[in-house]
């Protein structure tokens, strides 16, 4: 007995599986083998073929457009981690070599009915989305004669959001409906040669807007750098594998970790207040070992949004960076704390900020970019939350800033504690100094005089503004060790 899944196999289709290969890819099945555990992915609506009967022949359909160019089902990703149910996961992928990867109505209602499961069973989504959006070739559908718009698909995969943890993964082109979709997930993966776009070169040509290349169109480091895409990888595999990295977060504990030297926590830190660290070190000595996947590392680099693991258990961190911007919150750092504070709330992961920062990045320029409601939005975001969040002040918490990043005000993470090099404040002393004594400075004529009287009130300034000095007013919980902060944050993770 002949069997008829045999006509969508690689196997079955040579040529198009070479050129695939030729251009450095994956066929669609093969990335999906490799994020799914063997022999666990079961596959929906695989005999699907284009609606275009009334056209071509069906043996042809069959041939060149099976499963409608998407390829969907319900497999098992990290089982080696986590149980069967737990590891259950809706997958799909447009399939490039069919027709580009366009979007088809059969695929589109395959889209839907995945939705569906992913919904009522409440399973994570990864999306491949590479192709170039819909297709005009569908035209056994009354569709293709009015309008086009009565697609459900769109509003059916946008309200997974927020439902269930959603990952893009991409490589190559994307534009139209599939960029849609992949800009609706929580997580977005994107190959460095991958172009995304609301429209590709013809629907760009046809409205007037001049003539481009596809590679013309969002090349992935431009996306990054503007927030579309939070993580860049190289190739296919490697997007597979982050993805399974990202997607474990959301799945759970797990049992088996290491961890370097408390010591090397605090080692990155300066003594002196005004020279800058790397505070991606300190995150990657606090977490366990080999645990950290940073997100949106190009983009808003003032702040740093990141996922790790304490003991097995993960945890969301927001760390200012005070090596851009010395780590003040602008608009762009704003949305992006806002919008990791309510994915880690969505999906009951814990959140724990680092703080360093000067305060909101304030001025005219600043102003521009409406740093007013970023900034307040900020503030809801924080509001909002309901996971367990915890408070390290690594240095500097001045004003709103520290404020917004700890979710409004100093108590309200479940423990706010310091390095023994914490400051705070309602703005950096220097600035406090200047604004607060300028009748004062300015009255001294002579000005080694005034320098060294500036320098004593800032001196004064910033000995009543020490961590150790706050926590005499209780305003704070404790000043900790760096070499601390770890077990702070392991014993409060094991009765979260």
């Amino acid at each position: 007995m002949t069997d008829p899944h045999e006509a969508g196999r690689d196997s079955a289709r040579p040529e198009a599986v070479a050129k695939r290969h030729k251009l450095g890819k994956r066929t669609a099945r093969e990335n999906i083998a490799d994020l799914c555990d063997a022999d666990s992915f079961l596959e929906y609506g695989a005999l699907a073929i284009a609606a275009q009967r009334s056209r071509r022949a069906v043996d042809d359909l069959k041939r060149d457009t099976p499963a409608d160019g998407l390829v969907s089902g319900v497999g098992r990703v990290n089982g080696d981690a986590f149980d069967a149910a737990t590891a259950r996961c809706v997958v799909m992928s447009y399939d490039y070599t069919v027709l580009a990867g366009t979007q088809g109505f059969q695929n589109h209602r395959k889209t839907d009915r995945m939705v569906d499961i992913a919904l009522r069973d409440r399973l994570p989504v990864v999306f491949f989305t590479e192709g170039g959006g819909g297709r005009p070739g569908d035209v056994d559908t009354a569709l293709i004669a009015s309008s086009g718009l009565e697609v459900t698909s769109f509003y059916s995969f946008a309200r997974l959001s927020g439902e269930v943890p959603l990952i893009g993964i991409n490589a190559g082109r994307c534009f139209a409906g599939n960029a849609a979709f992949f800009g609706c997930c929580d997580i977005t993966i994107a190959t460095r040669d991958a172009n995304l776009g609301m429209a590709g070169p013809a629907m760009i040509a046809g409205g007037g807007l001049g003539d481009f290349a596809p590679e013309d169109i969002g090349p992935a480091d431009e996306q990054a750098a503007i927030g579309v895409v939070d993580i860049v990888v190289d190739d296919e595999a490697e997007a597979v594998a982050t993805a399974k990295r990202c997607l474990a977060y959301f799945q759970g504990d797990v049992t088996h970790y290491t961890a370097g030297d408390p010591s090397a926590i605090g080692a990155a830190m300066p003594d002196n207040r005004r020279m800058t660290y790397d505070v991606r070190r300190i995150v990657a000595a606090l977490a366990d070992t080999d645990s950290m996947t940073e997100l949106g590392a190009t983009h808003a680099p003032n702040l740093v949004t990141a996922f790790i693991r304490i003991e097995g258990k993960a945890l969301g961190v927001l760390a200012n960076n005070p090596r851009s911007l010395a780590g003040a919150i602008d608009s762009p750092a704003a949305r992006k704390a806002a919008n990791f504070m309510r994915l880690c709330d969505t999906h009951g992961i814990a959140l724990l900020t680092l703080c360093d920062t000067p305060g909101i990045m304030v001025g005219p320029e600043a102003e521009k970019t409406g740093t007013v409601r970023h900034a307040s939005a900020l503030f809801i975001a924080g509001a909002r939350v309901s996971v367990p969040w915890y408070g390290i002040i690594l240095r500097k918490a001045y004003g709103l800033g520290a404020q917004a990043m700890l979710g409004g005000h100093l108590k309200r993470p479940l423990f706010t504690v310091a390095w023994p090099n914490g400051e705070l404040g309602p703005m950096g002393v220097e600035g406090a100094v200047t604004l607060g004594f300028r009748r004062e400075l300015a009255a001294i004529e002579d000005p080694a005089e005034r320098t060294a009287r500036f320098q004593q009130l800032v001196d004064t300034m910033y000995e009543q503004g020490k961590a150790e000095n706050v926590a005499t007013f209780f305003e704070i919980d404790d000043v900790i060790d760096p070499a601390e902060s770890r077990r702070w944050l392991a014993e409060m993770l094991a009765t979260a």
